[in-house]
């Protein structure tokens, strides 16, 4: 003969399933986030820097593709319309950092010309992107 459960007895939650659920979320939401990238600028060649460093703020990328062509922000322009829209950015009471992404197959002469026009610029910082090799 079989005895009636007790029905004043507490009930029991097996907890360890959830917990299981909860952490195999979690696994994935991280490996997730992992392979999020920002890309910020048209693709091009990098050179490669040992010393390079993350500049976490909010970013203006300039970038000189192979060609020599200019862009702001991916917005194809000259370099006249270019200083413009950076001293417009200046203008706003913020110091812009500008963050040059040029090809390594661009003259460096090229290079120093957008340089030295955004550096005209006051309350400009300006940083080269580079590639850790």
């Amino acid at each position: 003969m079989r005895l009636p459960e007790d029905p004043d007895a507490p009930l029991q939650i097996n907890i360890v399933p959830m917990i299981d659920v909860i952490f195999a979320i979690l696994t994935f939401f991280i490996m997730s986030t992992l392979f999020l990238t920002r890309s910020q600028g048209l693709p091009v060649n990098l050179p490669g820097a040992v010393t390079a460093q993350n500049q976490p703020q909010s970013q203006t990328v300039v970038t000189i593709d192979r060609q020599g062509n200019l862009s702001l922000n991916q917005e194809s322009m000259n370099l006249d319309t270019l200083a413009a829209q950076v001293q417009a950015l200046a203008l706003t009471g913020q110091q812009p950092l500008v963050i040059i992404n040029a090809d390594q197959q661009v003259s460096h002469g090229q290079v120093v010309t957008v340089m030295d026009r955004l550096r005209i610029i006051e309350g400009v910082r300006l940083a080269i992107a580079t590639q850790r090799p």
